[in-house]
């Protein structure tokens, strides 16, 4: 009778044990639910918030830059553009001497500057009369005609020069690529945006893309790169068809493009590729070691970039640079080593 005393109270206390433990179970699950529940809210709206207040900050700076900007054109018409012709200083030439790789553009660039500034004069036609006091009613009518072609002017040069940046494709390309940081550290790469620019340094692609995951740090202070540009980018496949079609059958130019192709998960070929960052004459500035584009740029070409937030396109462009100051080298170099016959410093 004893032994058989002893098994019920056994199964009575484990009856209990086990009823205990599935209590707290329940407890310390629903407690874990509601934790993450609370850390969700309290973090999406602190990010939100964040949000709202840079764009009300951007859009403040907009319209103040807006209202100095019209200040600055009632000037210049009121002060340069209504004169006397017997006053009215000639157009002085451009005297200036240039050099380097983007020489051609350059010139190009002023005689169209001069040329459309000299049709913005022709096309106001205003004069005074220094006998006779000048009319208000009419000076008014003429500032509001004078800004009206002088818009139409800009938005038709601006129209004409996206065309021709489009079309203005040359066998030299320049890319580079600002990132994000994700994972848990936020030291794993991921692309936020990528700008071409071709062999006379015009910025023919420049694009911000979407994030494809949770981004944990921005790296601002160094790429540029906010929230907001993300959440008003293209999307990453988009973005890599765009690139893959733009560099095919070409030369491209960087540097690290190592790190810039893998972040697009693209390839292109090593006979087609000129990275500045490996190339043995930059290397020996910095005694064998990899040279900062930073440096490169303030050693050859004698300008400073990267000041705070780098910029994409002013990367590339300096890239660009650096190849055209030893392109004829580079390329007779590499024609001696694989023995092929190279065609593409031609325009």
């Amino acid at each position: 009778m004893s032994n058989h005393y002893f098994v019920d109270i056994c199964y009575l206390l484990l009856f209990v044990v086990d009823f205990v433990l599935n209590f707290l179970y329940i407890i310390s699950n629903n407690l874990l639910i509601i934790l993450q529940l609370l850390y969700k809210h309290i973090f999406n709206v602190n990010m939100t918030e964040k949000g709202k207040k840079r764009k009300r900050i951007t859009e403040n700076k907009t319209v103040t830059a807006r209202g100095a900007i019209n200040a600055n054109w009632q000037k210049l018409l009121s002060s340069n553009l209504i004169m006397d012709k017997n006053t009215e200083k000639p157009v002085q030439e451009d005297t200036k001497h240039y050099t380097g790789a983007f020489r051609r553009t350059r010139k190009k660039q002023a005689k169209e500057l001069n040329s459309t500034v000299e049709s913005n004069l022709k096309s106001l036609n205003l004069r005074t009369d220094t006998n006779s006091k000048p009319d208000k009613s009419h000076s008014t009518d003429n500032l509001e005609h004078s800004s009206v072609v002088i818009n139409n002017n800009v938005t038709k040069s601006s129209d004409l020069d996206l065309k021709n940046k489009k079309n203005n494709l040359t066998k030299f390309i320049a890319m580079d690529c600002e990132m994000v940081g994700v994972g848990s550290d936020g030291n794993d790469h991921m692309l936020a945006r990528v700008s071409l620019v071709n062999k006379f340094g015009d910025c023919i692609y420049d694009k911000y893309v979407k994030a494809r995951e949770e981004v944990t740090d921005y790296r601002t202070n160094v790429s540029g790169i906010r929230r907001e540009d993300l959440l008003n980018g293209e999307d990453f496949t988009v973005v890599q068809k765009e690139v893959a079609e733009l560099i095919r059958g070409r030369v491209l130019v960087g540097h690290s493009l190592k790190s810039d192709l893998s972040v697009l998960f693209l390839s292109h070929p090593k006979r087609n590729i000129r990275d500045t960052s490996r190339y043995k004459p930059f290397r020996k500035i910095t005694k064998g070691s990899t040279p900062s584009l930073k440096r490169l740029a303030k050693e050859i070409l004698g300008i400073e970039i990267q000041h705070g937030e780098h910029s994409s396109v002013e990367d590339a462009r300096a890239a660009m640079q650096l190849y055209c100051t030893v392109a004829k080298k580079w390329e007779s170099v590499m024609s001696e080593k694989r023995g092929y016959n190279k065609k593409f410093l031609e325009e």
